[in-house]
């Protein structure tokens, strides 16, 4: 088996800011990333994608008719069910939207003359809110699909205290005096990772391998972790990409966090509007703020950004890729990619320098910041250049 995820114009749009950095079928939501799932559902043996152009050099591209599914598009058994029996010359369609069907590598993803195979149902991960949104469902999905037919490893800490069964560990993970409460959803640590002394987490959450959580944090369920990242303070109901930190006190809740950010200490968001009514948060398809039918929306935050220790986040915050955040008070709640600066104002952050900040982050993890990501981060500093009014003045 061999898939294609593709991207229209209207699923990248609608994911920005995190679909400006990679294909939306790289997002992850409960343990897994998107075409993960699916790899694992279908046995996939070559995975790649169809996606923006600039995007292109960093993610294979099919080089032949291949199964092409809707990257934004959540695996289930009943569409499972009806993939494995497509046939050529046919799609699955839901409320008018290609799903999935075979098409070649530069077909047009559409109906055309195809027979519909109608869907009465289809979840898709549409707009960045919808990850945390439905995370802790996701977790208890890639739980059950990770851990069907394995043997965790034992917790042999006598200091750790344990509630519920759904609790899988992964070799090498270590874990010291902390309590973990599964009995609300499973709590899935990863390899290598490690839960330090005095932390406290409540299921559904999921630690991805080589992450770790710090002492004394607090973090509440429908929370993912990783890889690669480094936690502290209170964290609820959150999704922190890979070699991602928000190593120190403060509150996280109701988020989405891209790769390679930073957190400074006693960050705070909020998410949680003083009037209790619905958040609304920046829409990039329609380019203007849309209602998240949500009463707990905290922070949208695109890869490569940074924020200052005490920095403050108001509910609903949409943050671009490689923003430098910093100072006292609010800042807006839409801040665009490249901005320096807070709630006193703020000026670009010019590419060149942005990349010397991602290259000595970068090679403290033992990895490069190559030519292709910096083609990628140039293309990202020149289309989102309207945004940054503060150059037209």
């Amino acid at each position: 088996m061999q898939i294609t995820f593709i991207d229209t114009e209207e699923s990248w749009k609608q994911m920005l800011p995190m679909s400006y950095t990679r294909p939306v079928a790289e997002v992850r939501v409960g343990i897994l990333k998107l075409h993960e799932k699916w790899g694992k559902h279908l046995s996939a043996e070559k995975i790649y994608f169809r996606t923006r152009d600039y995007l292109q050099n960093l993610f294979h591209a099919p080089s032949e008719n291949s199964l092409t599914i809707l990257g934004n598009v959540l695996p289930s058994e009943g569409i499972i069910r009806l993939i494995k029996n497509l046939k050529e010359g046919e799609a699955l369609v839901f409320q008018d939207q290609v799903i999935a069907g075979f098409y070649d590598k530069d077909e047009e993803f559409g109906l055309g003359n195809r027979k519909a195979i109608q869907l009465n149902e289809a979840e898709q991960v549409t707009h960045p809110w919808d990850i945390f949104r439905i995370n802790g469902a996701e977790i208890k999905n890639d739980f059950e699909l990770l851990t069907k037919g394995r043997k965790s490893q034992p917790i042999n800490d006598p200091h750790t205290k344990t509630y519920g069964d759904q609790i899988f560990i992964e070799e090498g993970a270590k874990i010291r005096a902390a309590i973990l409460n599964a009995e609300n959803g499973p709590i899935y640590i990863g390899k290598d990772a490690e839960i330090q002394e005095g932390a406290l987490i409540r299921g559904p959450f999921a630690l991805c391998d080589h992450s770790t959580v710090n002492m004394g944090a607090k973090i509440k369920g429908d929370s993912t972790i990783g890889p690669h990242c480094k936690v502290g303070g209170e964290i609820s109901n959150s999704v922190i990409f890979g070699y991602s930190n928000k190593g120190h006190e403060g509150f996280l809740g109701n988020s989405v966090i891209g790769e390679w950010c930073n957190l400074g200490a006693d960050t705070n968001n909020s998410n949680l509007k003083n009037n209790y009514a619905n958040v609304k948060m920046w829409d990039f398809a329609t380019g203007r703020f849309k209602d998240t039918g949500l009463q707990f929306c905290g922070l949208i935050m695109g890869d490569h950004s940074k924020c200052g220790i005490n920095t403050m986040f108001n509910t609903g915050t949409t943050i671009g890729v490689s923003a430098n955040i910093f100072g006292d008070g609010f800042p807006r709640t839409i801040i665009p990619s490249f901005a320096w600066g807070g709630a006193s104002g703020f000026s670009t952050y010019q590419v060149k320098k942005a990349f010397e900040t991602a290259e000595l982050v970068m090679v403290r993890r033992n990895k490069e910041l190559t030519e292709a990501d910096k083609g990628m981060l140039s293309h990202i500093f020149e289309m989102t250049a309207e945004n940054r009014v503060w150059d037209k003045k």
